[in-house]
């Protein structure tokens, strides 16, 4: 049963303080909705615990199942069962999806799948998400829409099976078809019980499809307050004003990152 441990965390980007002691557990069976404004830094602690280069972990630490997070390189925090979905999805010309998904695959079950059921496996899970077979054998995210995108990313997170997935926006740039097929997804990964979900999100319009367990207010680099699925819909009639303070903290930490930290 997986844990994802974040204690004290601090991040910095260029020498400016971005995440100012976040403290945070995620278990196996649980899905956490981690909500706040534009530039509040969610984003960069979901870079920061994938490894991106560009975020700096100048204290504190973050544990898969006791395991040290922080000492691994980036392909090692995915073989140990970590899951990025990024906001915006990048694009690896050249790369078809179907090469994308077995080389991960590969890299991930130490062989490469068998072929009479790696392509069953890949058809089943684009056709969860009515995911045209056809974009298999177009280049990563290449000229397709923000919904192929997010597609692409749920079908990546069915396949590879993570212990724990951060989901940074998945909700961006869906219409409401869309967001059913993707939020339907997430489901199905987290109905094991044996995985976690820390879904990042500003509004509560993906919360009607996946219902988080717990939900964080996130201002300011820190974790502010912390409820069950009603603290959402606070969030939805009163906004976050209350929570933002210090001379607009969050705007700065906007302008830092040029919006990275979102």
């Amino acid at each position: 049963m997986a844990t994802l441990e974040i204690r004290d965390l601090h991040v910095s980007v260029e020498d400016k303080e971005i995440l100012r002691g976040v403290d945070l557990t995620v278990n196996a069976g649980e899905v956490h909705a981690m909500m706040g404004p534009n530039g509040s830094g969610k984003t960069t602690l979901a870079y920061a615990i994938a490894g991106h280069p560009k975020y700096t972990v100048t204290s504190g630490q973050v544990l898969l199942d006791g395991e040290d997070v922080l000492a691994m390189k980036v392909d090692e925090r995915a073989r140990a069962g970590l899951f990025l979905a990024m906001q915006y999805p990048v694009e690896v010309p050249g790369v078809t999806i179907s090469n994308f998904l077995r080389t991960s695959i590969t890299a991930l079950r130490g062989e490469a799948p068998k072929l009479r059921t790696w392509v069953k496996e890949v058809r089943d899970a684009m056709d969860d998400l009515k995911f045209d077979p056809a974009f298999a054998e177009r280049n990563v995210n290449e000229g397709f829409s923000g919904g192929e995108k997010k597609r692409h990313e749920i079908v990546q997170l069915e396949l590879m099976k993570p212990k724990v997935a951060i989901l940074d926006e998945t909700d961006s740039g869906l219409d409401i078809d869309a967001l059913k097929v993707v939020s339907d997804g997430v489901n199905r990964f987290a109905s094991g019980g044996d995985k976690g979900v820390l879904l990042i999100t500003h509004y509560t319009r993906i919360l009607r499809y996946i219902k988080p367990d717990y939900v964080h207010v996130f201002v300011g680099g820190r974790v502010v307050e912390e409820g069950g699925p009603e603290l959402a819909e606070q969030l939805e009639a009163e906004g976050y004003e209350k929570y933002v303070s210090g001379g607009g903290e969050a705007a700065v930490e906007s302008a830092t990152v040029g919006g990275a930290s979102s």
